[in-house]
């Protein structure tokens, strides 16, 4: 059955259509983040929340922790904290299980590695009156 030269012409213009919508609606739902990063959640004089996710092979640079802080696992992980000194500790990162990390000795700097195959996700909660 013939197909008239409108029909054919909405069609094409439909079907040329539809990547545009699909692309459209991706672009509207927001995808998390594919980098190793840090938000903060929460801030004031007693404590910093923060959420940090871990990409594997993107560990954080070196830093240093003043203050204790509790870390919240919300995605499973094995999570490797590397002393500058060379020393290391391995967690294996449970979800919705809490970890204690105490405050860092003056001048100490240490860096958090994703051993793990795909990303580690925390809540971190740091105590800003406890040393």
């Amino acid at each position: 059955m013939p197909t008239s030269m409108p029909a054919a012409f909405a069609l094409c213009l439909i079907l040329s259509a539809t990547p545009f919508v699909a692309n459209a609606q991706a672009a509207s739902s927001p995808a998390p983040p594919a980098s190793t990063h840090r938000v903060t959640q929460f801030e004031n004089d007693a404590v910093k929340v923060w959420r940090t996710t871990i990409q594997p092979g993107t560990p954080l640079p070196l830093h240093h922790h003043d203050h204790p802080r509790v870390l919240v696992a919300l995605a499973p992980g094995t999570l490797k904290i590397v002393e500058q000194s060379g020393d290391t500790r391995t967690i294996n990162l449970k979800v919705g299980e809490a970890y204690w990390l105490p405050a860092m000795p003056a001048g100490a700097l240490h860096q958090d590695v994703n051993a793990s195959g795909k990303p580690i996700e925390v809540m971190v909660v740091e105590l800003e009156k406890e040393k």
